[in-house]
């Protein structure tokens, strides 16, 4: 494999590579004897930025060099350069042991200081100088700078006056930049690291068109065409699985090239410095320098109204159906750690191992994802990060438009208009002040079990599932849980209510005080949604019914119900876990934005100041209308009465 030209990921203006080291290691003499095949008799103590002719590497890349001073008075250009660098190498001379010190003590660390994330390569200059009677093994004597200092890409020796491996130091340098080994290759451990792994994986499954997990030949071809323009030899085809079966016999069976034998190609190139290859093959089919999809292989930042949200279209709900189906191995109607992993194993990482995701979603008394907790997470992730969204659905195995995969929902004031959601997926926040039993209805919808142990919460929480409507129907539920302490930090952004679909204001029913903070609550995020257009339906829930309630109770939310305009207090106990259809209720008011709206005493106002206005514009739009008809009247007689005189 691994014929024709490679792809590469060069910047406009080319390669910049900047030199640097000690005072007489160098730098200057393997400038100038690149650009000129000779060395300089007499070296000047600064180069200017070279450039090295187009036709020095086959790929014909431009290559700028910059030469710097370590002087203590031009440290300061030191910096300015070294910060421009697309790779920098660091040189030491052969022959003067504490230079080589240098770069552990002072060279590397300076890098990290100025915080120059480049390549680095470290490369001994005036190899004919060494003193042979003390020969050195250059990976021995690199080790502990390897190991220290991530950076360094490549360690070579060279000598400008023997022309010795001279353009090989800038091909290293060159290729460090548009093929880098870092990201790839784990130098001290010599394995292919898991962000390759995972990518070719990906990349030998799509080339797996009849998934056998094998590549026949004729994949293999295919394959070879794709990346490298160039079909090949049947007796090539031979040779590739003659080496891998020879190194590696679990590499090749009898329906041809195995994962583990691609993945041993890979590592075999590495190993003898054709990088070219396999980040040809990883840029052919997509992925940057950092080992994940490239920008343009997913759509667009998406342009959508705070009041609009973002689902996944009906086509990728039946792909991922298909997908659990696929990794249910045991076929026990639910994804296991080690099947969602496998699912997984194509993509950088798992997108749910971490908040909001994790523990966000219902779970099977083993632990595994049943298909409806499966495609919760999805919604969720969709709902939050819909290009996080898309590319996961790409990285296990979604071939189709990546525009195609989402819709962007109607704005919710148009829904109110309609007075009937579009959505599938609804967004409630939860409120209610401290101890009222936010996160109890949160782990309960979720199938949690109830615990008496309360901790209090300091961050947003999600609880995500699919409820199941009396008429067959599903929706997804998002239940955002806002902390008590987070509110008015919410409440500080104008479009802050925007993505809510429906809020639910949840008190401890026993105590009178939790109902008052829940009312407050109530009030002040009605009254933001009221000046800022963001309206939404509202429900109260009295928590831990099991408990008495309160004396006043009763009579203090039938009031608060009335004044405001939305239904009286729901309520629930998740200790014994009676939810009177808490759930569907909530995706039934949101089904209906125009509902269950509250109206708070500022809101009454301003409605009907605004009553006032237009009624006064009314009258003054008729009285002007009277005024016209009377004035053209009178024209009309008064043009009569001349001509009749």
């Amino acid at each position: 494999m691994a014929r024709g030209g490679s792809a590469t990921m060069a910047k406009p203006g080319g390669v910049r590579i900047v030199v640097a080291g000690d005072r007489g290691t160098g730098k200057t003499s393997l400038i100038v004897t690149a650009a000129v095949d000779k060395f300089p008799t007499n070296a000047p103590p600064l180069m200017p930025p070279t450039k090295l002719p187009l036709d020095t590497f086959a790929d014909r890349v431009p290559i700028t060099i910059i030469d710097t001073s370590s002087s203590l008075e031009r440290r300061g250009e030191l910096a300015e350069e070294l910060q421009r660098a697309d790779v920098v190498v660091l040189t030491y001379a052969c022959n003067q042991p504490s230079t080589l010190d240098r770069l552990g003590t002072f060279w590397l660390p300076e890098l990290r200081r100025l915080e120059v994330k480049v390549p680095v390569l470290v490369v001994g200059c005036k190899l004919d100088l060494r003193d042979e009677r003390h020969p050195t093994i250059l990976e021995q004597e690199m080790s502990p700078i390897i190991q220290q200092f991530q950076e360094v890409e490549t360690c070579i020796e060279c000598s400008a006056l023997k022309r010795i491996q001279i353009i090989g130091v800038f091909y290293y340098a060159k290729n460090a930049v548009l093929h880098p080994t870092a990201p790839l290759f784990d130098q001290e451990a010599q394995t292919l690291k898991p962000l390759c792994v995972r990518a070719l994986k990906r990349i030998f499954i799509l080339c797996d068109h009849d998934r056998d997990g094998a590549l026949s030949d004729a994949e293999l071809n295919d394959f070879q065409v794709r990346c490298f323009n160039s079909p090949l030899q049947p007796s090539e085809i031979v040779g590739v699985k003659r080496v891998v079966q020879e190194k590696l016999p679990e590499g090749v069976n009898d329906l041809g090239l195995t994962l583990a034998g691609f993945l041993f190609l890979h590592s075999i190139f590495i190993e003898k410095g054709r990088l070219e290859t396999t980040w040809t093959v990883l840029r052919k089919f997509g992925y940057n320098n950092e080992v994940r999809l490239s920008d343009d292989q997913l759509p667009s930042p998406i342009k959508q109204k705070p009041d609009q949200s973002v689902e996944l279209t009906n086509e990728v709900v039946e792909f991922l159906k298909g997908v659990f189906s696929a990794f249910d191995i045991d076929g026990d109607g639910a994804l296991q750690l080690t099947e969602l992993e496998d699912l997984f194993s194509t993509a950088p990482e798992s997108p749910w191992s971490e908040a909001p995701y994790v523990d966000s979603a219902e779970k099977t008394a083993l632990g595994g994802l049943s298909l409806d907790g499966f495609l919760s997470e999805w919604a969720l992730m969709t709902l939050l990060d819909p290009i996080r969204s898309i590319e996961n659905l790409i990285y296990i195995g979604f071939t189709g438009n990546p525009s195609s995969a989402i819709r962007i929902t109607r704005r919710r004031r148009l829904n109110c208009k309609k007075r009937q959601s579009d959505r599938n997926v609804f967004q409630c926040f939860v409120f209610g002040p401290k101890e009222a039993g936010k996160s109890a209805l949160l782990n309960s919808f979720i199938e949690r079990p109830f615990s008496d142990i309360y901790i209090s919460t300091t961050k947003e929480n999600y609880a995500v599932n699919v409820v199941d409507q009396t008429k067959g129907t599903k929706k997804t539920l998002i239940l955002r849980e806002i902390p008590e302490d987070g509110v008015q930090k919410l409440l500080s952004r104008k479009d802050a209510l925007a993505a809510c679909d429906i809020g639910i204001f949840v008190h401890d029913s026993s105590d009178e005080s939790s109902w008052k903070r829940a009312t407050e609550l109530l009030l002040e995020v009605a009254s933001h949604g009221e000046s800022t257009g963001y309206e939404f339906p509202c429900l109260i829930v009295a928590a831990k019914d099991d408990l008495d309630p309160y004396p006043t109770a009763i009579q203090d939310s039938t009031r608060v119900s009335q004044d405001i305009g939305i239904e009286a207090p729901i309520p629930i106990s998740a200790k014994l876990g009676e939810f009177n259809n808490l759930f569907k209720r909530i995706v039934s008011a949101a089904e209906h934005p125009h509902l269950s709206v509250p109206e708070t005493e500022g809101g009454k106002s301003r409605k009907h100041y605004h009553r006032i206005i237009n009624r006064s514009l009314t009258f003054v739009s008729v009285g002007a209308a009277v005024a016209i008809v009377g004035l053209a009247a009178y024209r009309v007689y008064a043009a009569r009465k001349n001509t009749s005189s």
